[in-house]
C-alpha cells in the first residue's frame, strides 16, 4: 500500500516541479520585459535586472502553485488509468479515498509551503522589491557610470568616471552641466562620491576646479575647492510610499481598522487580504483532490476520460472565477467574507465526502431500479 503512495506521489511530485518551473519561466520572461528598458537604455548592470525579476518569483509562483498542481494531479491519474494502473488498484479493492492518499499529501504539502510563501516570503519580497525600485529611480546616477565613457543624463548632465574604488567613490571624475541655458558649468575632481539626501541625489567632489560659464555676458568664474557637494539631479527625490497591502503581516492586515492611516477602502482591503492569506493556500489541497476525485470515483471508459476531465477542468476555472470575484466583492462590502470561504471549503467538503463515501454501485442499481420500474 505504502509503496503504491510513494510510486503516485513520485511522479505528481516530479510532474509538480517540470509543470511549476516551465510556467514561473514564461511568466518570468512576461514580467521582466517591463525591466529590460532599464538594461539597454540606462545602462543598469545586468546582476540589479536579475536581482529585481527574482523578487516578483514568490508572487508567481503563489499563483501558479494550485493550478500547477491541479494540471500535475489530473495528469499523473489520467495516466494511471490509460494504462490500466489504476484499474488495477482498483480491482484489488484498493478504495478511492487510498489511492488519492498521494494528492492529498503533496496538496498538504503545498498547503504548508504556501502559507509560509504568503506570509512571510511575499511581504519580504515586496518590501525589498519596491526598495530597490525607489533606489534605481532615485539614485540612478549611481548605477549608470561606467568606467573611461561619458554619460549623458535626460537633465543635460554629462558625467565622466576615469574609475570607480571599491570603497564605492570614483576617482577622475569630470561633470557638464548644461541644465540651465544662459550658463554652462564644468566640475573636475580627483574624486568624487555620490550621496542620497533628502532634496535628492548630490555629488561630493574632492579636490578639484569648479569652472563657470554665463553665455549672455560672457563671464567666466573658475573656484579651487577641497570639497564641494552639487546637485546631481534637477527633479526631488520621491518620497518612499507607504506600506502596500502585500508588505504588510497577517496581523496588520486582520486588524486593520485599528491603523488610522487607512480610509475605509483600504481597511476593507486590508482585511480581505488578510483572510485570503489565510484561504488561499488551501485551493492547493483542493485543486490536488478536485483532479483526482473525478477519475477515482467516476466509471471507466475504455475510450478515454474525456467528459470527467472536462468537467474537472471547468470546475476548477469555475472556482478560480468565484475567487476572484468573492474577493472583488468582499473588497466592497466585508458581510461577503463567508462567501469567500464557502467558494473554497464547500467543494473540499464535497471532494472528501466523494472520496470517503460514494459508492457507484449504489447509484447503479438505483438507475437500474427506477429504469426497471418505468
Amino acid at each position: 500500500m505504502k509503496i503504491l503512495n510513494v510510486y503516485i506521489f513520485k511522479q505528481i511530485f516530479i510532474g509538480f516541479l517540470l509543470v511549476c518551473f516551465s510556467l514561473l519561466a514564461m511568466l518570468w520572461l512576461t514580467q521582466s520585459l517591463r525591466f529590460v528598458e532599464m538594461v539597454t537604455r540606462q545602462g543598469l548592470p545586468v546582476y540589479l535586472f536579475a536581482e529585481m525579476t527574482s523578487l516578483l518569483m514568490p508572487r508567481i509562483f503563489n499563483i501558479l502553485s494550485p493550478i500547477a498542481v491541479f494540471v500535475t494531479v489530473l495528469f499523473v491519474y489520467n495516466r494511471l488509468i490509460a494504462d490500466r494502473e489504476l484499474v488495477v488498484m482498483q480491482s484489488a479493492g484498493i478504495s478511492p479515498w487510498q489511492n488519492s492518499k498521494a494528492a492529498v499529501l503533496i496538496g498538504l504539502v503545498l498547503v504548508l509551503f504556501n502559507v509560509f510563501v504568503m506570509n512571510w516570503g511575499i511581504p519580504w519580497s515586496e518590501y525589498k522589491f519596491r526598495d530597490l525600485e525607489w533606489r534605481v529611480k532615485n539614485n540612478l546616477t549611481q548605477m549608470v557610470f561606467r568606467e573611461g565613457e561619458f554619460t549623458t543624463l535626460k537633465n543635460g548632465i554629462t558625467v565622466f568616471v576615469n574609475k570607480h574604488e571599491d570603497d564605492g567613490s570614483v576617482s577622475g571624475i569630470f561633470v557638464s552641466d548644461e541644465s540651465k541655458p544662459d550658463v554652462k558649468v564644468t566640475l573636475t575632481a580627483e574624486k568624487g562620491r555620490l550621496i542620497q539626501t533628502d532634496k535628492g541625489p548630490r555629488i561630493l567632489f574632492i579636490n578639484g576646479v569648479r569652472q563657470e560659464m554665463n553665455t549672455k555676458d560672457y563671464k567666466f568664474s573658475t573656484l579651487s575647492f577641497a570639497r564641494y557637494s552639487a546637485e546631481f539631479n534637477n527633479v526631488e527625490s520621491k518620497k518612499k510610499k507607504d506600506q502596500t497591502v502585500r508588505e504588510r503581516s497577517i496581523w496588520e492586515l486582520l486588524n486593520a481598522k485599528n491603523d488610522p492611516t487607512l480610509d475605509a477602502p483600504a481597511v476593507r482591503k486590508s482585511i480581505v487580504e488578510g483572510h485570503r492569506r489565510i484561504l488561499y493556500p488551501l485551493y492547493n489541497l483542493l485543486f490536488a483532490l478536485l483532479a483526482c476525485v473525478g477519475l477515482l470515483v467516476g466509471n471507466f471508459n475504455r475510450r478515454g476520460q474525456t467528459k470527467l476531465i472536462t468537467i474537472e477542468v471547468l470546475s476548477m476555472i469555475l472556482i478560480l472565477g468565484g475567487d476572484l470575484a468573492f474577493t472583488n466583492l468582499a473588497g466592497r462590502s466585508l458581510m461577503l467574507l463567508p462567501v469567500l470561504y464557502l467558494n473554497c471549503l464547500l467543494p473540499l467538503l464535497v471532494c472528501f465526502y466523494l472520496l470517503f463515501f460514494y459508492n457507484p454501485f449504489y447509484f447503479r442499481r438505483f438507475r437500474a431500479k427506477e429504469h426497471y420500474e418505468k
